[in-house]
């Protein structure tokens, strides 16, 4: 009787190790050749590419945790904070995104006030909203769209909510649900009704930290350092399976999962895969839990990275780079300066530009070919940055069905999942699909769901 872990990616990996450290010696079964899942980062001519995420958010403390414990705490950089500027393409220039804005919450007046990127009627509208009242009943869950349209007028939603959003989540502010994706802003308006009267009385109580914790963290080398660590942990004592897990049945013991072939039997499964997967393979188990797992939404996306040697290109402008509004989009959703906001990953010598394309409503770039990706991309960055050189090098990467949408009812989904998964010990979920889509997440929910088994 095992203990059977499907999906080698960063989830599954985090598991594993988890249960090694309980004493419990696991199978790990992965389709690739490869482990690490979308975490996958190279190095040419001295700058750190990552193919899939690049980095973490510092306020999620299970990632940064679980890097110390593996010895690989003196890997860890921050974001080059001080040099922050992000931009957003209005009327085909770059406009800095103003000082004082928590997502899309306003709290300094004079930056806002001068900023080009919004209309005076909004504004006046983000002025006036501090006067908003609490509602006098819990209100329903709602689209992202709706809730900031409420608060602050429809040209925050298309000039600050949409691309602030679609380059996190890769998805729509008209289908992601505000309960799931800004859980917090829903608190404050139930207990301010005004997301700025609440954001800023926040700031006020929280206490003075004794230093600035970077906005990001990564590790010099790349993500695939975590990854690449943790199967060096796990190898020695684990069982690792190169195949697709092919169905799951349900016995009197546990569970036995068919790979390759073979019939395993699994006193604990953890399934660390993407939830569509999950579902097909629990129908013959819970043919519920498989609808509601298959009804979980994906999009797809596109990362290029751009590499250039720098006296063969033009200047980039100061900041970390610049996301698209959909109204004004073609092709990029956005682009990361690498350098400057990591600059140990990019030598002096070198511009590496991060691209992303793609996401719901945008997947048929997915669907060009390398040099059509190439083009496209490179015909808007001339019109944006104003030269065109040739790139160094360029890595492309196609991601299907990858990131998790949180639509309108997403929690309560999930809630429901939770529900029924009570109905069968022995197995549990973890990944990006449930409650955080970032690596802290995918970390946190892998090593919970080992903890939680190995103490049934």
């Amino acid at each position: 009787m095992r203990s059977i872990i499907i999906g080698g990616g960063v989830t599954g990996l985090s598991a594993a190790y988890e249960f090694l450290q309980a004493g419990v010696t696991p199978t790990l079964i992965e389709a690739q050749p490869c482990l690490g899942g979308v975490v996958q980062t190279e190095t040419v001519e001295g700058c750190v590419l990552e193919g899939g995420p690049d980095s973490f958010l510092s306020a999620k403390p299970a990632a940064n945790d679980l890097i110390r414990e593996l010895g690989l705490g003196d890997q860890l950089i921050g974001s080059n904070d001080h040099s922050r500027v992000t931009y957003l393409l209005r009327g085909g220039r770059l406009l800095p995104l103003p000082d004082g804005l928590l997502m899309m919450v306003p709290t300094r007046i004079l930056p806002v006030a001068l900023s080009p990127l919004l209309s005076w009627s909004t504004k006046i509208r983000m002025g006036l909203e501090y006067f908003r009242r609490p509602p006098a009943a819990p209100l329903p869950d709602r689209t992202v769209a709706e809730f900031i349209q409420s608060h602050y007028g429809r040209e925050t939603v298309d000039y600050l909510a949409e691309p602030l959003l679609s380059g996190v989540y890769g998805g729509s502010v008209d289908q992601l649900s505000v309960q799931s994706v800004l859980t917090r802003f829903v608190e404050i308006e139930a207990k301010y009704g005004s997301l700025t009267r609440g954001v800023l009385e926040a700031k006020k109580r929280a206490p003075r930290p004794a230093g600035t914790a970077p906005l990001f963290q990564t590790l010099k080398g790349g993500l695939a350092q975590l990854t690449a660590a943790l199967e060096r942990t796990i190898r020695p004592s684990a069982e690792i399976i190169t195949g697709r897990a092919e169905s799951i049945h349900r016995t009197p013991a546990g569970y036995e999962v068919r790979v390759n072939g073979e019939t395993l039997a699994a006193r604990h499964l953890v399934l660390a895969t993407p939830a569509w997967q999950a579902g097909e393979l629990l129908r013959p188990v819970h043919a519920k839990l498989a609808g509601l797992l298959e009804g979980v939404a994906y999009s797809s996306s596109v990362t290029l990275a751009l590499g250039y040697r720098r006296e063969q290109c033009g200047p980039i402008p100061p900041g970390f780079g610049f996301l698209i509004p959909a109204l004004e989009r073609r092709t990029l959703v956005a682009c990361t300066f690498v350098g400057a906001k990591f600059p140990y990953r990019v030598p002096d010598t070198h511009h590496v530009l991060r691209c992303f394309l793609g996401g719901a409503g945008n997947e048929k770039v997915l669907d060009l070919s390398d040099a059509e990706i190439l083009s496209a991309v490179r015909s808007e960055l001339k019109k944006l940055l104003g030269w065109d050189a040739d790139p160094a090098f360029v890595r492309i990467r196609r991601w299907r069905r990858a990131m998790a949408q949180y639509s309108v009812g997403h929690s309560a989904r999930i809630r429901e999942v939770r529900d029924i998964l009570q109905q069968l010990p022995g197995l549990q979920l973890a990944g990006n699909a449930y409650e955080g889509i970032g690596v802290p997440d995918c970390v946190r929910t892998g090593r919970a769901a080992a903890r939680s088994l190995s103490q049934s």
